[in-house]
């Protein structure tokens, strides 16, 4: 091998390049190595399955940071990622191979055994996810992960796992591997003299670790390990011991050893299988990190990019990211900020002992230069540029299933491209893109791709508005994989994930939900089968409650008719004989409650309420149906339904006059007709007379209040001043030793107002009935409360109102008065 004469890495045998993985100074170094070494065929720590794919690294569309996926043919869910950057040394000699037509293999235990041994174990991540973090070792990362994983331990004995680095940094008398990696080898140069130097230095030091710890707990390299050195030996007989290895560091004592191929082959003996696929998916920046659950991983990805990408003078050109940054944030910052920054950093790292300037050092620089001292700003820069949001970008020949393809089509049709920076995305559903855009959102959450989550729109409520936040994630290429057995389009893999979701429902309230999802996602191919399933359930279920929480969402579903032009009729019917089998159960269902069950039932009521006005609302408007003036409610559900408020009504009625009914859903009966406009002022007033007299249990009376005026009723007490005098003058009454009981009902119940509300409540109650209390209550003129209403007082808005409702047209009659002229 062409310029490999001499010791240490140089010697007889194949070149061993030991790497930190996603280490710009390793990736440097390599790059120099392979110039140095010309070899004639590059081997790579990683699947051999993933061999064929090794060309797509060369297309223009390919832009890091990438990750190979290997995931079960049978089983998509069970997957592991093989993440590289720009500057991880893999993907470099990949790079390099390509660039001088020199073949590249990957060496690694094959992927077919790495899924089926942690299927075999029962394991439900892979290695990756439980090792301490180890940057020297590639295993991969668990397709799904949903923890971090351990911190790594002391290396205090040969059975614990071992982090190298953090080994060798502490050995060099470092609190932080981070620093001393940098300091040794990011700051050092990649040996101008002697390209090998680093790895010779590291594979000593790595030798000396795998003396004392072995393989440090990490039992499965013993295995790994064989099948490298088998690949490298065939390597070296097929091109003439003309060989560069690339791999973790810690496996170059393992593969220097001269051990027996029959002691290898015995090793791999009767390994499990399992067919996979393998293909190329973006990956990101953040992924990269540490933080992500990554047992390689890095803590600042955006700063090692940097590091690899800067041809000269990295802490002038970092200072200058951190300023533009700032600016594109409105924050003033000079080019004398820059320099200053940049003089502080190079002090700060001679005061320290350190070669140059590492990222601690450009922290503290920022932070004292540009952000005053303040980490509040240093958390933008932390998240933006040291960490990032760079999404990489593979190929549109990449290998992958029909349901991504069919998913790229709809991306680019829809022009709505993965982002791996989150961001809201706000669509009108009148104009047929974002209707486009809604579709696939809702069908892929069906799928449980959560590429966005639905928001609170900080516009229009209507129905035609929608905010999503999208954000791409790595692992949702596994979860398209997975939804890849539904079918080979988004909307057949929808469809058919809809019925089968149907059929499997475990409660008429998530039957429900389903159907709302169906017509937000417009799947009208799965809504017949899910609609049977929900008028089965329906018929079924005799649990009140149940049906109470089921109506809402069915209901709400029928708005979308109008807005996504779905035919609801079939929706409409089951909502309206849902209601009906309510109405009949409620006063039963709502005898005989305790506290607690008392409240859930009240909540139900509520929601029947809204569910009620919704569905006369909607029903009318998907029958075409129109009410003639001073006929009430306006339209029915449709034939054979009647009037449903009607029937409502009349059931609060009955749930207001029973004493057996618990006072919170007394009390919130007689609310909701007084809003309906049901109930006079004065039998409403009537009504809470009755409650609130001397032989009413106070605990009873408090529950009914709490039912009456809770949930917005604030505003009724201010401007109805009857009710407040009856409150106030029951409360006065209400005896010490009960005082304690109803207490935390009441505070429960007026705590929930806006504070406004409260405060005019509390200076009315200060105030006194029909008094004024202090010279600045006499001052302004303003009264107390009182059981009459003042008609002055309210004559003297009427013109104002009857102009807001477009009723008259008003004058000024020349003294700042407005008259209304009846028109």
């Amino acid at each position: 091998m062409a310029g490999t004469e001499g010791g240490g890495g140089r010697g007889a045998g194949p070149l061993l390049l030991g790497v930190r993985h996603h280490g710009p100074g390793s990736a440097r170094a390599v790059r120099a190595a392979l110039d140095a070494a010309q070899p004639r065929v590059v081997l790579i720590e990683g699947p051999p399955e993933a061999d064929a794919l090794i060309p797509l690294a060369a297309d223009e569309d390919m832009r890091p940071p990438v990750a190979l996926l290997a995931h079960a043919v049978d089983e998509p869910g069970r997957s592991a990622f093989w993440p590289l950057a720009e500057f991880s040394p893999e993907w470099v000699a990949i790079r390099w191979a390509l660039e001088h037509e020199v073949p590249a293999r990957f060496i690694d235990l094959p992927a077919t055994h790495t899924l089926a041994w942690e299927k075999d174990d029962g394991e439900g991540e892979l290695t990756g996810e439980e090792q301490p973090p180890d940057p020297t070792d590639e295993t991969p990362t668990a397709g799904t992960p949903s923890s971090e994983p351990p911190s790594a331990p002391e290396p205090s004995g040969p059975d614990l796992r071992v982090d190298p680095l953090a080994v060798l940094a502490e050995t060099a008398g470092y609190d932080d591997p981070e620093r001393w990696w940098e300091d040794v080898v990011e700051h050092r140069g990649v040996g101008e003299r002697d390209a090998f130097a680093p790895f010779t230095a590291l594979e000593e030091a790595m030798g000396a670790l795998r003396e004392t710890y072995g393989v440090g707990g990490h039992e499965r390299d013993l295995v790994r390990e064989a099948y490298m050195r088998l690949q490298v030996r065939a390597a070296q007989r097929e091109f003439e011991d003309d060989v560069a290895v690339v791999c973790g560091a810690w496996h170059v004592p393992a593969l220097r050893q001269k051990a027996g191929v029959a002691a290898d082959r015995a090793l791999l003996k009767g390994l499990p299988k399992v067919k996979t696929d393998l293909t190329w998916v973006p990956w990101t920046h953040r992924r990269l990190s540490r933080a992500s659950g990554y047992g390689a991983g890095i803590d600042s990805p955006g700063w090692y990019g940097h590091l690899f990408g800067a041809p000269d003078r990295p802490v002038e050109r970092w200072m200058t990211k951190v300023a533009g940054l700032f600016r594109e944030e409105d924050r003033i910052v000079s080019p004398a900020h820059v320099i200053e920054a940049v003089r502080l950093a190079e002090t700060l790292a001679v005061m320290r002992g350190r070669p140059l300037p590492g990222l601690g050092e450009t922290t503290d620089a920022v932070r004292a230069v540009m952000c005053e001292g303040s980490d509040v700003p240093l958390a933008l820069v932390h998240d933006r540029l040291v960490v990032g949001d760079v999404l990489g970008e593979v190929p549109p020949g990449a290998p992958a299933v029909p349901l991504q393809r069919d998913l790229d089509r709809l991306q680019r049709k829809l022009r709505i491209k993965p982002e791996a920076l989150e961001r809201e995305l706000e669509l009108d559903l009148r104009k047929e893109t974002d209707a486009g855009r809604s579709r696939l959102l809702h069908r892929l959450r069906l799928l449980r791709i959560e590429w966005g989550e639905p928001v609170a729109s900080r516009g229009s409520t209507g129905t035609f508005r929608e905010t999503w936040r999208l954000r791409w994630e790595p692992e949702l290429a596994v979860r398209v994989a997975e939804a890849g057995v539904w079918g080979t389009t988004v909307l057949a893999a929808a469809t058919a994930k809809a019925e089968a979701d149907a059929i499997g429902a475990q409660s008429l309230a998530d039957v429900t939900a389903l159907a709302e999802r169906c017509l937000l996602a417009e799947l009208p191919d799965a809504l017949p089968v899910v609609m049977k399933v929900l008028a089965d359930r329906a018929a079924l279920d005799t649990d009140v409650g149940h049906l109470a929480q089921a109506l809402p969402a069915l209901v709400r579903s029928l708005r979308y008719g109008d807005v996504r032009g779905t035919d609801t009729g079939a929706l409409t019917e089951v909502a309206a004989g849902l209601a009906e089998r309510v109405f009949v159960g409620l006063p039963p269902a709502c005898a005989a409650l305790d506290a607690d069950a008392a409240e859930e039932m009240r909540r139900h009521v509520d929601a029947v309420h809204g569910a009620v006005a919704l569905l006369g609302d909607a029903s009318g408007h998907g029958h075409g149906d129109t009410s003639a003036p001073g006929q009430g409610d306006g339209p029915g559900p449709g034939p054979g339904h009647g009037d449903l408020r009607g029937r409502w009504r009349a059931v609060l009625r009955t749930l207001s006059a029973r004493d057996t009914v618990p006072g919170v859903i007394r009390g919130r009966a007689v609310r909701l007709l007084l809003d309906e406009g049901e109930l006079g002022p004065d039998e409403a007033a009537r009504l809470m007379g009755l409650v609130l007299s001397p032989g009413t249990p106070p605990a009873d009376a408090a529950a009914w209040i709490e039912g009456f005026v809770g949930g917005g009723g604030g505003l009724l007490l201010v401007h109805d001043e009857r009710l407040l005098g009856l409150v106030d003058e029951w409360l006065t009454r209400v005896p010490a030793e009960a005082f304690t009981d109803v207490l935390p009902l009441l505070r429960r119940t007026f705590s929930s107002y806006e504070p406004g509300v409260r405060r005019t409540l509390g200076e009315l109650v200060r105030r006194g009935p029909g008094k004024q209390v202090g010279t600045a209550a006499t001052a302004a003129g303003i009264p107390g409360f009182g059981a009459e209403l003042d008609a002055g007082r309210a004559d003297a808005v009427v013109p104002v109102l009857r102009l807001l409702l477009g009723l008259d047209d008003v004058v000024d009659n020349g003294d700042n008065e407005l008259v209304g002229v009846a028109g």
